[in-house]
């Protein structure tokens, strides 16, 4: 398979572009919780334990670049933003839901384990 560039940065299979998209610590969690409902900031905020503010504004900016979620600006004091998955971030959530499986059952056979 020939070398894929994007964004200045040479991929050298499709799965390394994917990870890219989707990988990290904190992409799959905020995928995850968008998978069925709009989120406003705040609210991710205090349902993804432990992401700081910095990280999560980062993620939230890097998954709409990547059309994975859309952001929605209403022009009311105190400013109100909400995130929705969308079509394309639909599209991911098969894998995410396999991974998630696969880590439960991993989790499950090394319960126990020192």
């Amino acid at each position: 398979m020939p070398d894929f560039i994007y964004k200045n940065k040479v991929y050298y299979n499709p799965v390394e572009f994917a990870l890219d998209r989707i990988g990290g610590a904190w992409k799959i969690p905020i995928l995850w919780r968008l998978r069925n409902a709009t989120f406003r900031y705040g609210e991710l905020r205090k349902d993804i334990p432990h992401i700081t503010d910095k990280m999560l504004t980062t993620q939230l900016r890097e998954l709409e670049n990547d059309g994975l979620i859309s952001r929605k600006v209403y022009a009311v004091v105190p400013p109100k933003v909400e995130y929705t998955i969308t079509e394309k971030g639909q599209r991911v959530m098969p894998v995410v839901e396999a991974l998630r499986n696969l880590g439960l059952e991993m989790m499950a056979e090394t319960a126990g384990e020192p």
